[in-house]
């Protein structure tokens, strides 16, 4: 099933590399391009696209505004956030907002494409680097009502199961995608290419029966593989 995509960015450059590249990808159509909100609210009206890639700061209407919007008028539109911001209030606010998905400008193309998929599947991607920004709201919430850990979970029993299933190697890599690296910056630490990084993902994601960036990080922390302070 081909995923029907709307741009919504006011830079030119931007939409139209972005077009550029996401053509190119198997099952990926972009039906729309939109300089603002308002535009946007518009086109997706008339094209119904499945996900609309959201900047945040924009004229005449910004991405907030529009989502909420776009979220009330066409519930069945999920949206991903595509934003330079790697702050915490507009990340919070845009999931607020009913967004799907928040995702830097900075991240990889291959992690775009990831979390193209993962919205189109029903599930929410957040850049591992910012969904931290929930762990620490989620622990701090629950010191505030006094939520005490338990000893040991039967999931977290599970997890340790799934991580023994793991190579040493497959363990390394899942550590980097934890602590928030893409597939180059990984090859970079351990002197692979990208293309074998990818590889190992894609068998950790088998063994593990994950299928996003955030289940695999999710998995790293419930393991104590990673550790947030």
């Amino acid at each position: 099933m081909t995923i029907n995509l709307m741009l919504v960015d006011d830079h030119d450059v931007v939409r139209t590399g972005l077009r550029s590249f996401l053509d190119t990808q198997p099952g990926m159509r972009v039906v729309a391009e939109a300089r603002d909100g308002q535009e946007a609210l518009k086109l997706a009206a008339q094209t119904k696209p499945q996900i609309v890639l959201m900047d945040i700061t924009m004229p005449s209407m910004d991405g907030l505004e529009a989502t909420r919007r776009l979220k009330a008028e066409l519930p069945e539109c999920l949206v991903l956030a595509l934003t330079v911001h790697e702050d915490k209030q507009y990340f919070m606010e845009m999931l607020a907002a009913g967004a799907s998905g928040y995702l830097t400008k900075q991240a990889a193309a291959d992690e775009l494409v990831s979390a193209i998929h993962a919205v189109a599947a029903g599930n929410v991607y957040l850049q591992p680097a910012l969904a931290r920004w929930l762990l620490e709201d989620y622990q701090r919430l629950a010191r505030q009502v006094g939520i005490q850990p338990r000893v040991q979970t039967e999931e977290q029993e599970e997890g340790m199961i799934g991580l023994d299933a793991l190579s040493a190697r497959e363990r390394q890599v899942l550590e980097l995608v934890g602590q928030g690296l893409n597939n180059h910056q990984i090859g970079e630490r351990l002197n692979l290419s990208h293309k074998t990084v990818a590889r190992h993902r894609e068998r950790i994601m088998a063994k593990l029966k994950m299928h996003s960036r955030t289940e695999l990080v999710k998995f790293a922390i419930r393991t104590g593989l990673i550790t947030l302070e």
